[in-house]
């Protein structure tokens, strides 16, 4: 089993992306930091280095006044390659990454990938969003806190400036090491890399819902004609089950029925299509039992939603 690796990014944009070829850049990335925990969440190691821009030249005026650095600060730093290199190779093998929201891996591979470099996985990548942990851990479950609150809820001590990379990693590593276990068990995955076969699909059940990330698709009718996607199969006892609420749609993206199981209940599930980075488009269906009460909610916004339609000319 490898380490923990908590890492954070620090990056610059221009006034427009960037293409080269089939690739576009919007955010290069300038700095990376990053923590190194082992199983006992004990800090074993630590990562830190500049990077020099080789995209955007100009600091952006936001940029600056939120990262503390500046284009003079980076002359200094090496370029993204070397250091993206020396990065994966310090977090050894099968590296278990933690972030503090969903945006740093998906920008960290999307550099790679801009810069012609190998990508982590053929697959959707799982990893720790420690943020989401830390609102299922300590809040709602829904709401997103920045990290400078949570540290300052959980009464840490503030001794080193938010906004560089190392300082903000460091912060997340408390913050990951206070998390249960039970918590820890809802990994989150980064879609930069969507399952092209079903062999690389995600299914995966947590202790109160399924979550399944498809294959892509070149059309949203194929989507809405796949039948092992628009089923409604009870995912504890594997068994197709009678629909409740036909599936309907407030968007054209978001899709919600309701199906009865016999054995556990009523059943909700969601789809939502998504647009991959190759420009097909993917699925991410989730899958939960839910009250009764629930389920009159959800047919009241189904007949508010056929009313409002109705009355369109």
């Amino acid at each position: 089993m490898g380490n923990y690796i908590v890492f954070d990014l620090e990056w610059n944009q221009g006034e427009a992306p960037v293409t080269r070829g089939d690739k576009t850049l919007v955010f290069e990335i300038v700095e990376i930091g990053a923590v190194k925990l082992n199983e006992r969440f004990e800090k074993i190691g630590e990562f830190s280095r500049l990077i020099r821009p080789q995209i955007h030249r100009f600091m952006h005026r936001v940029t600056g006044r939120i990262i503390h650095l500046s284009m003079e600060d980076l002359k200094a730093g090496e370029l993204f390659q070397d250091v993206a290199e020396d990065f994966l190779r310090w977090c050894g093998e099968d590296p278990k990454f933690a972030t503090w929201g969903t945006l740093d891996l998906t920008e960290f591979q999307r550099n790679l990938d801009f810069f012609g470099m190998p990508l982590l996985s053929d697959r959707p990548l799982a990893y720790y969003d420690v943020q989401k942990l830390y609102s299922l851990a300590f809040d709602d479950g829904r709401s997103r806190k920045s990290l400078e609150n949570a540290i300052d809820e959980r009464g840490i001590n503030k001794d080193i400036p938010f906004h560089r990379a190392l300082a903000d990693a460091e912060y997340t590593a408390k913050i990951f090491g206070m998390i249960d276990e039970r918590t820890l068990r809802k990994i989150s995955f980064d879609t930069y890399v969507t399952p092209k076969t079903r062999k690389q699909e995600i299914r995966i059940v947590f202790d109160n819902y399924e979550k399944y990330i498809s294959r892509e698709f070149e059309l949203k009718e194929d989507i809405l004609e796949n039948m092992e996607i628009m089923s409604t199969r009870c995912y504890l006892c594997g068994k197709n089950i009678r629909r409740k609420i036909k599936w309907f749609t407030p968007n054209g993206k978001h899709y919600y029925a309701v199906g009865m199981c016999e054995k556990h209940g009523a059943m909700k599930a969601k789809v939502r299509i998504k647009k991959a980075e190759s420009g097909k488009l993917y699925v991410v269906k989730t899958c939960r039992f839910i009250s009764p009460e629930e389920v009159e909610n959800i047919k009241k916004k189904q007949m508010k939603l056929k009313k409002s339609r109705s009355k369109l000319p």
